[in-house]
This record gives C-alpha cells, sequence and structure tokens, in this order.
C-alpha cells in the first residue's frame, strides 16, 4: 500500500488519469491526498469531481479555494469569472449530490501514523496541528450548518490577522483565509494576499507562510498545494505539490512513505499566472 499526495487537478482530468497511470494507482491497495482545487479553469472539473467521489474513503480531499468559489456560486453568494470553467459542473444532472460531497470536505488533515498534515494553502504561524485542525473543524461546521450564512460572508478585506478573540463571520473567514488562500505572511500573522509570485517578489517584511521563524506547526511535515509559481518544495519540513498543472507545466505526486516524486506533463488550459 501506498499513500500519494497530488497537487491542485483544476479540473485537469486527463492529466490527472495519466499520473495514476504512472504511480500505478490501484484504488484496492493504495491511498489518495489530495490538497484541494479539484475543479476550475481546466476542462473536465465535472469528470474530476465524480471521479473523486467514486473513490470514498480511498482518496481524503480538502477544500481549496476554487472548490469553495464553486459552491459560492452555487449558492449564489459568488459570481463566475472570466476564465472559469464550472459551467458543466452546475449544470449536471447530479449536481446536488456533488455539491453536497464537496461542501463536506475538510480543509485540514492530519495522519498520525504517517507523521505528515496536510492543508491546501497555509497555517497560521501561531498555529500547532492540534489548533489549525481545530480550526478547519469550525468552518467545517459552519459548512454543515449554515452553510448559507457562511458563503454570504466568506470574502471581505479585513482582517488580515488571526486573534483569538475573533468571533463570527470574521473570524471563519480568517480561518478560510490561511487556510485556502494565504502564501506570504509577517511573524506576527499579518497576511499579504495580492502577491502570489514566488518567494522574493513579496513585499518588504512579508516571508512564506512555512519560512517563518518560531512557525507552531513546524516539526511535522505538511504538504499543502495553491502556489503553482513556487513548483515543487522540499524544505521547511513542507512540500509544495502545485507545480502549474493548469498553466501547462506538471502534475505532482509525492508518495508519502518514501518521499518519492512522480510528475506527469500537462497541456495549458488557460492564461499563465492564474490563482
Amino acid at each position: 500500500m501506498a499513500t500519494w499526495a497530488i497537487g491542485d487537478i483544476q479540473g485537469c482530468f486527463d492529466e490527472f488519469k495519466a499520473l495514476l497511470r504512472a504511480i500505478d494507482f490501484r484504488p484496492d491497495r493504495d491511498r489518495l491526498w489530495l490538497v484541494g482545487d479539484l475543479v476550475n479553469r481546466g476542462p473536465q472539473s465535472l469528470e474530476t469531481l465524480r471521479f473523486v467521489r467514486a473513490l470514498g474513503d480511498g482518496a481524503i480531499t480538502l477544500l481549496g479555494n476554487h472548490d469553495l468559489h464553486l459552491l459560492a456560486v452555487a449558492a449564489g453568494h459568488g459570481r463566475l469569472k472570466r476564465g472559469d470553467t464550472l459551467d458543466d459542473v452546475l449544470a449536471a444532472p447530479d449536481r446536488g449530490a456533488l455539491l453536497d460531497w464537496l461542501r463536506a470536505r475538510p480543509l485540514f488533515h492530519y495522519d498520525a501514523g504517517l507523521g505528515m498534515a496536510m492543508v491546501h494553502a497555509a497555517l497560521a504561524p501561531g498555529w500547532d496541528l492540534a489548533t489549525a485542525a481545530a480550526r478547519g473543524a469550525e468552518v467545517q461546521a459552519a459548512l454543515a450548518g449554515d452553510a448559507d450564512g457562511y458563503f454570504a460572508h466568506m470574502y471581505g478585506d479585513t482582517p488580515h490577522r488571526w486573534e483569538d478573540t475573533l468571533h463570527g463571520w470574521r473570524r471563519l473567514r480568517v480561518i478560510t483565509d490561511y487556510l485556502t488562500r494565504v502564501r506570504f505572511c509577517r511573524p506576527d500573522g499579518t497576511y499579504e494576499m495580492r502577491a502570489k509570485g514566488p518567494p522574493g517578489t513579496q513585499p518588504q517584511g512579508y516571508l512564506p507562510w512555512y519560512a517563518l521563524p518560531g512557525r507552531a506547526s513546524a516539526g511535522t511535515p505538511i504538504v499543502f498545494g495553491h502556489w503553482s509559481s513556487i513548483g515543487l518544495v522540499d524544505g521547511h519540513d513542507v512540500y509544495a505539490l502545485d507545480t502549474g498543472c493548469v498553466w501547462g507545466r506538471q502534475l505532482s505526486a509525492l508518495c508519502l512513505e518514501d518521499r518519492r516524486w512522480v510528475s506527469v506533463d500537462c497541456s495549458a488550459h488557460g492564461p499563465a499566472g492564474g490563482d
């Protein structure tokens, strides 16, 4: 049995199937960790959702920012953007079942046996793994309870830093930002949402979230996606998996048992440099 963590698929279903062949994935034997962003920008979001849902317990899938965007649009609290490729999902006869399944996905995962964790984007610098799991569970509870209220308040300009005293929708918004959107932070946890390039392109005073000194989650390997401009990263106890498949680069997998990388080449489906 092998456990493979795979980067952002974003509707690139043909490339996803090619990668599964390259790693000799067998659902009766192996397991997948999918870092989120199953959908959008690529041409086959619907096929990707159907396939992963059918894997059942064979795949642990996180919510990414594009997955949340799809859910927000479906709930009437978001608009399709230029370059979105979500119409097939929204018009599908099994739309309800697929969106219900997607909305129930977690935002953070930790496996004690493997000694590894997974997040789509980032952790706040003061969050250890137990805290990250608890914060992610708060968002899951909102999605299972008042999903309409959650999506109505998910987007916003403030606040841009975690504080334990945050409450209500502002608290959930900041948790969502860290787990699904953040790349750069200051040491106090203040995050910058506009900087999307590789390290060295961020505003002064900011660092990649995983390189912050004194990060509470350091010491346990964490796999993440979301950041296509940095490619593969293997250091700081983190493994970055988004190698920009939807932008014509590669789709990559990491075997969590032996840290072996496997990648397949991809053809571009959208304009380079997207989020």
